[in-house]
């Protein structure tokens, strides 16, 4: 069991995926202690009288702020990375504020975790990282790379630094569920393009996904799920049933399709039977001991082109399961 008896660190844990961690590492998991680092503390007082458990502990903070920072992760021995500015129109108008928390802030915890003796740290990265059109997956994108090339810095710490890279969770907030429940009252529902597809996971598929990571990460590893696609046109369909659906044309920073894995990754990238990992191209990476099977080399993970599509019988049971 990888947390049992460990002190781990969320930071952003106030968020949607933050509390879905907390909640099934507390029931499932034992751990030490768990320590939410995020800047809300109405969040924090919320997420404390929600769980009501002593091995909560409650760090009002900023990955901005490297001092705080160092302070709040001493003793930790894992990290889990999620703070981030995620709005993609918000990290457009505020490009400087998404490079100095989604950037700067991903390099102190970097600095930070080495310099404490963290044993373990991962970031959760998105699709937008790939080939990104739009700042947010700018920065998520070279957020990935540090924390790959983090494991030369970490050598004599023994620190070790590696990345999970999903899509669209559902019902995570800002997420494109609510938005339709929300319109849907009003009897109209808007999307930006009849042809869209996107990659979907939810929120325990991800929170499960991040935890085996963290089992078997060895350092310098990008970690892809196999998860299913669906046309967006299909999940308006499914959430506003009887609603008028309104074509209003592609947004700035938005793609028609998302792809988690290119073919330029995929040259030394494993697959395995529910992931794939994006293997580093360092010195510090053993390829000896890796297993999985090579991808050929035209191999692309694209929403458009998977082999796995959630159904509308399937999406409907989800969303019924999260009333």
């Amino acid at each position: 069991m990888p947390f049992k008896n460990k002190t781990i660190l969320i930071t952003g844990g106030t968020g949607s995926l933050g509390t879905k961690l907390t909640e099934i590492i507390l029931k499932e998991y034992s751990p030490k202690t768990i320590r939410i680092f995020s800047r809300g503390e109405l969040l924090q007082s919320q997420m404390q009288a929600k769980f009501a458990d002593e091995r909560l502990r409650f760090f009002i903070g900023d990955v901005r702020d490297k001092r705080r920072l160092h302070r709040a992760l001493n003793g930790v021995d894992i990290v889990i990375h999620a703070a981030a500015l995620k709005h993609v129109p918000i990290c457009e108008y505020n490009p400087i504020e998404a490079v100095k928390t989604n950037i700067n802030g991903s390099t102190n915890v970097i600095d930070c975790a080495i310099n404490n003796g963290v044993k373990k740290v991962i970031l959760t990265s998105t699709d937008k990282a790939v080939y990104p059109v739009n700042l947010y997956g700018a920065t998520k994108l070279v957020a990935e790379k540090p924390f790959v090339q983090g494991n030369n810095y970490s050598k004599n710490h023994k620190t070790i630094f590696s990345c999970v890279r999903y899509g669209n969770v559902m019902g995570s907030r800002g997420s494109v569920i609510p938005i339709f429940q929300k319109q849907s009252k009003l009897g109209k529902v808007s999307i930006t393009d009849d042809t869209m597809t996107r990659f979907w996971i939810t929120q325990r598929q991800a929170v499960d996904f991040i935890i085996d990571c963290i089992k078997k990460m060895r350092g310098g590893e990008i970690f892809i799920p196999k998860i299913p696609s669906m046309k967006i046109i299909d999940l308006a369909k499914i959430i506003a049933l009887k609603c008028k659906i309104e074509i209003i044309g592609i947004r700035p920073g938005e793609k028609i399709h998302e792809t988690l894995l290119t073919e330029e990754e995929a040259r030394h990238s494993k697959e395995f039977f529910r992931y794939f990992i994006i293997e580093p191209e360092f010195k510090f990476w053993d390829r000896n001991n890796s297993g999985g099977e090579i991808l050929p080399d035209d191999f692309k993970y694209s929403s458009d082109k998977n082999h796995l599509w959630l159904t509308k019988k399937e999406l409907k049971k989800i969303l019924e399961e999260r009333r």
